[in-house]
């Protein structure tokens, strides 16, 4: 398997599951996004620590810290069109009348 073929059959380990499929049916939706946040934070964390490994000369390879780079950026664009969602949403119900 080439790289290019890695990259795409790599899948997000740290996207967070359904609640039912955890157990905790009850789990809040502040609960989950606090959550995933953190799990967006070690993503960028992992990214980072692998960047600096790289230019230190340490023993890491380029195509790591490219994916560990691309899994945080992909991670993070993702909360930004989440929270873009969120606030449409507000928005609308604010413009609701009652």
């Amino acid at each position: 398997m080439n790289g290019v073929t890695a990259a795409r059959a790599t899948t997000f380990t740290s996207a967070p599951s359904r609640p039912a499929e955890q157990g905790t049916a009850g789990t809040s939706f502040g609960a989950v996004l606090g959550r995933y946040l953190e799990e967006v934070n070690q993503l960028q964390l992992d990214a980072e620590a692998k960047t600096r490994q790289f230019l230190a000369g340490q023993d890491i390879e380029l195509h790591q810290v490219i994916l560990a780079t691309e899994k945080a950026a992909l991670a993070l664009e993702l909360t930004q069109t989440l929270r873009n969602k969120v606030i449409e949403a507000y928005q609308e119900i604010m413009r609701m009348q009652v």
